[in-house]
Order: C-alpha cells, then structure tokens, then sequence
C-alpha cells in the first residue's frame, strides 16, 4: 500500500447494529423463513390440491398448476434466502414482494372473495377477512425487519443455484405425482352449473342421485356432514333434472349440478343410483356405490376425500 493513502475501512468506518437489533433482525427472518418454507414446501408437495385452491380463488383453471408450482418454488425459495445472512435482503424483498401481490390480489377481488378459504400453512386455518389481511401486514413488517437491519447482500451465482435446487426439487415432486395416476380417464371437462370445470386438478367427488329416490336422499344427507377440505364435489341426476337442485338444497349437501350424464356414465358405469366416482387428477381411484353402514366415509377418508 502506498504511503499516505488510508485503507477504506479508516475512511469509511463500518457501522455494527447494537446486539438488540441484531436479536430482532434474525427472530424476524425466522419467522418469515419458517412461515414461507411451510407454505412453499406445501405447495410443491401437493400441486394437484393447491391447483385447485388456485381456481378456487378465481384464477383461471388453464393457470391453475403453472401458479400452484411457481408460487410453491417462490415462497420456498424467498424462505430459504431470507434464513442464510448473506442472502437476507434478497429474500426479504422476494418475500416482501410475493405479500404485497398477494395483498392487492385479494383486496382488489375481496368482494368476491370474503369469508372463502385463504389457508397457505398446513397447521392455520384462514379466511378472507379482515384477519387475512392484518397477518400479512405483520409478516410484510416482520420481512421489513429482516431486511432493512441485514448485510446487504452478495453472491447471486450461489443464490441461482438454490433456486435451481428448489424448482428441481417441485419438478421431481410434480413428476412422480403424475406417474402415479392410474385408473379410468375422465373428461377433461365436463358442465357444470353452466360452466365449464377441468376434472384433471385435484379430487372431483361425482355423485349420480335421483331426486325422488330415498336412499340417494338418506345418502346425500350424510355426506352433507362429512368435511370434504379442498374436495369438488358434483352431483349429477340420473333423471327428474327438475328437482336436481331442490333435492341438494333439502338434503344439504354442497354440490354443483352438471347435467353431462350420458358422457360420465359411458366412462363410468353403474347400474342403479346413489352412485359414485372418486377422481384424482381426472382418473378414477374409486367407484362407490355402497352407501350405508360405514360407507363411503371408510373409503373416503382413504383416498383423502374427506377429513
């Protein structure tokens, strides 16, 4: 070093955080990683269930899974960075980020949107509501913390690489979730209350009814009791549509109507009604056609139709 030139840490002294900050600044990134790898890790473990989430909250289907595994990679990643201190800021501002997106996204549709299911951590349930919004704000406060109070941060190369682990990581997961689907295939859409649905996200419980028959009533009513979690469930009428609506109202049950039994029918057929198709993934992993005793709640709760 030449004479007369100080080094730059004399010029430019370095500014330590006193040791409370500190304190709070990892507690706060924590929180935030163990919040997002929850949520990110859920996601990309259960695609098929969060795509449906996904069109649950008026996404549209044809983006369901491309938003399912790109939020599920995105969260993980944000709670991986924001835990390591040489990557904090960085996944401080990815966090903060996703939080506001997702704030604006459900202010702008609340309306339509309130009091439905909003759950991204496997042990919370939540709501749209005025509590859905002020628990963001305090996570986007806490990654605020996180961030503002770290080091700023360096090696992007490493930080590409943890991303590149995180997305092959929801690849393989996705991968092996599709090569184990098995079983007759539905359509891939089929009518619903007028609209059109995608049978191939998610489960898809489709109970075939007569509305004039008792046994598919006595068997409608206690599937009204059973907690169905992220479950479709889709009644079709075998004949008097008329009252399709009004024996769903009676019995309780939550179910849209579609009116395409001639095509369901050809792919799964039965003899009488009630009767029963489980689809996961828009294959079959079930027919049911026995309702009474311990039935279909033994065969539901197998498949993870119910809860």
């Amino acid at each position: 070093m030449q004479d007369g030139i100080a080094p730059p840490d004399a010029v430019l002294p370095r500014l330590e955080l006193p040791p409370w900050k500190i304190a709070i600044g990892w507690l706060s990134a924590i929180v935030v990683s163990l919040l997002f790898l929850s949520s990110g890790i859920w996601k990309i473990t259960d695609v098929p269930g969060w795509a449906v989430r996904v069109t649950q909250a008026r996404v549209p289907a044809s983006l369901s899974l491309p938003a399912a595994i790109g939020f599920g990679i995105a969260e993980t990643f944000a709670g991986v960075l924001i835990l390591v201190p040489r990557f904090r800021r960085w996944g401080a501002w990815l966090a903060g980020g996703l939080l506001v997106l997702f704030l604006g996204y459900f202010a702008v549709n609340y309306s339509a949107l309130a009091g439905t299911d909003c759950s991204c951590f496997p042990w919370l349930k939540r709501v749209v509501g005025p509590g859905f919004f002020i628990s963001d704000a305090a996570m986007l406060a806490l990654a605020a913390v996180a961030g503002i109070w770290a080091k700023p941060s360096a090696s992007r190369r490493s930080a590409i690489l943890v991303l590149g682990a995180v997305s092959v990581f929801a690849l393989i997961s996705y991968g092996v979730e599709v090569t184990r689907q098995t079983g007759v295939e539905a359509p891939a859409t089929i009518t619903v209350e007028g609209k059109p649905l995608a049978t191939h996200v998610g489960k898809l419980f489709i109970f075939f009814y007569n509305p004039e028959c008792m046994h598919c009533f006595d068997a409608a009513k206690k599937m009204s009791k059973m907690n169905w979690g992220d479950t479709q469930v889709v009644g079709v009428p075998v004949e008097q549509i008329q009252f399709a609506h009004q024996f769903l109202q009676d019995t309780g049950l939550k179910a849209g109507v579609s009116n395409d039994l001639a095509v369901l029918k050809k792919k799964f057929p039965f003899v009488n009604a009630p009767a029963a198709v489980a689809l996961v993934n828009g294959r079959e992993k079930a027919m049911i056609t026995q309702f009474d005793e311990a039935e279909p709640e033994t065969t539901l709760k197998k498949l993870g139709f119910i809860y």
